[in-house]
């Protein structure tokens, strides 16, 4: 994969104004322009960053998010920039901050980064950037995962959640467990119990599919990923209708049924994925 990267003209005529050669210095993918306090704010609300969290900033600039996050929250957090003299800077930050202890920065590259310890990943990089790391955090990331960035969006990954703070867009989405495949499952009621198989895909944290009741084919119906938690409807043909919401914990499935619009369950299902398929994997877009 080749990409491109650069300095900012003003950032790179600066240093050649003063004798240095460009040579000596790693080029970015996006030039380093500080977030608002008030943002940094919140990204890391509309992320609910908490004591547990460990917060990893791709493109880190001065370590401003995640030393916020340890400030203000508690978190742990991890800085990532290809800059040496960002590194160095985050770090005299981080000191005066008092959170030396709580946070560390790495020098080196966004997209080879280990981002897997992560639970939240913030980002202020561009469009481009973004939809280029898109497949490497739904891919090191677990289900669950908060990713927030400021401005820029993810493309067709449409967001779980976004607001605005002083003008400025932030954008929140959860990492889905991957719900796609062929699964074979069971409800059990007071009524007995119903024999089901699904073929479900996925793309993000939209979900669709052919299910198959008590040998009648129906599709499923507002199918929808939250981290681990899965949602769907079932609708028998007959006006009978059935909110299904499980636990996706990788090859198993289980969870409540509720008649659409009780808050009381009428029973429990479960499910175990019995095949893998290409078209029930669609989690990148790409």
């Amino acid at each position: 994969m080749t990409r491109h990267r650069w300095m900012t003209g003003l950032a790179l005529g600066g240093l050649l104004a003063a004798g240095t050669s460009s040579a000596q210095f790693p080029s970015l993918d996006v030039p380093f322009v500080p977030t608002p306090e008030p943002v940094v704010d919140g990204m890391l609300r509309l992320a609910q960053v908490g004591p547990g969290d460990v917060v990893y900033d791709l493109g880190s600039g001065d370590g401003r998010i995640v030393i916020a996050a340890a400030q203000r929250y508690g978190a742990r957090g991890v800085g990532v920039d290809i800059d040496p003299d960002r590194i160095r800077e985050s770090n005299e930050n981080a000191v005066s901050a008092g959170v030396d202890n709580q946070v560390r920065f790495i020098q080196g590259d966004l997209f080879e980064a280990d981002i897997r310890p992560a639970t939240v990943v913030t980002l202020y990089l561009l469009g481009s950037v973004n939809e280029e790391i898109r497949p490497r955090l739904l891919h090191q990331l677990r289900p669950g995962t908060r990713v927030v960035s400021h401005a820029f969006d993810m493309g067709e990954w449409q967001p779980d959640a976004n607001t605005v703070v002083e003008g400025s867009e932030i954008y929140l989405w959860v990492i889905p467990a991957q719900a796609g495949g062929q699964w074979s499952a069971a409800i059990e009621s007071l009524a007995g119990v119903e024999e089901l198989s699904m073929a479900l895909q996925q793309q993000f944290q939209q979900v669709r599919g052919m299910v198959v009741l008590n040998g009648a084919h129906m599709m499923l119906e507002d199918g929808q990923m939250q981290g681990e938690q899965l949602e769907f409807t079932l609708d028998d043909g007959n006006g009978n209708l059935r909110r299904l919401r499980g636990h996706v914990n990788g090859d198993s499935i289980t969870g409540w049924v509720y008649g659409v619009g009780d808050s009381t369950p009428s029973g429990r299902w479960h499910a175990t994925r019995v095949g893998h398929e290409d078209t029930g994997q669609i989690r990148t877009g790409r």
